[in-house]
């Protein structure tokens, strides 16, 4: 995936699916277990090759409590984000509209 060099549509593409859709990153990440704040920030980085500033992922994980698709649980002073069932089935959802996409448009 060489981006330099690629036009701008691609370079739209490739923003839009990694850091416009944060929220489908960390709902995977949590999907496999609990993690605090600075943990997320981190896994999406070395998982995903995806950079996201501290604010960023916070208003996201903000904004993913309020839709009730993670809940926030204090453990040894650390707030934790785990995934609830609607986060779950949310995540499900994302999946599958990235396979019913790729379905349509694949040769």
């Amino acid at each position: 995936m060489n981006s330099e060099k690629s036009s701008k549509a691609y370079r739209r593409l490739v923003r839009t699916l990694t850091s416009g859709n944060i929220w489908l990153y960390v709902l995977k990440l949590l999907s496999e277990k609990p993690m605090y704040g600075y943990e997320i920030i981190h896994n999406i980085k070395n998982s995903f090759k995806i950079s996201v500033n501290t604010v960023t992922a916070y208003v996201i994980l903000y904004k993913l409590a309020n839709e009730k698709l993670i809940e926030v649980v204090e453990k040894n002073g650390k707030k934790y984000y785990e995934i609830t069932a609607k986060g779950k089935s949310e995540l499900k959802n994302g999946i599958d509209f990235l396979e019913h996409i790729l379905d349509i448009i694949k040769p």
